[in-house]
């Protein structure tokens, strides 16, 4: 295990979602899956307590803890994506294996955590030196939920 770790909590299915994960984003694989060796408060002896895995390269543990703390906005994985078709890939396996749209290029797992889908062209945009073309393309962002990165150039272009 790294010096360093993401601790995420889940109420429940931690090893499932490492699993989604792993198959979901370059690099990014499941370890070790930890069984509890006595009951604990969100389960028995033999449930998985713990699972080791990384996401785009960044070293996570999933923690099946029950629901005293849920996940919210302000933790979230950006994923950096280089065309629109991995960003469709992305956002559409995130939001159709029961996940939820949000705005501006984030959206929510069936779990719960909060994923940035953000095309390079978008941070490139909005740090553009001309001030008009980035606001037009923050505008233009503004008014979506996945990010199509035609309209924020077309934006961008004025």
């Amino acid at each position: 295990m790294a010096k360093a770790t993401v601790s995420l909590w889940f109420e429940r299915g931690a090893e499932e979602a490492a699993r989604f994960y792993a198959e979901t984003f370059p690099d990014s694989a499941v370890g070790a899956v930890h069984h509890a060796p006595a009951d604990f408060p969100s389960g028995k002896a033999g449930d998985v307590l713990t699972v080791e895995f990384t996401v785009a390269g960044i070293p996570c543990v999933g923690v099946n803890g029950g629901p005293a703390f849920p996940q919210s906005e302000a933790f979230s994985f950006q994923i950096m994506t280089d065309t629109q078709k991995e960003t469709d890939r992305l956002w559409n396996a995130i939001v159709d294996n029961g996940g939820q749209e949000s705005q501006c290029g984030w959206c929510k797992d069936r779990w719960g955590l909060s994923w940035q889908i953000t095309p390079r062209a978008l941070t490139a945009a909005l740090s553009d030196s001309d001030a008009a073309a980035a606001k037009r393309a923050m505008e233009a962002m503004l008014e979506m939920k996945k990010i199509d990165i035609a309209a924020i150039e077309a934006a961008r272009a004025g």
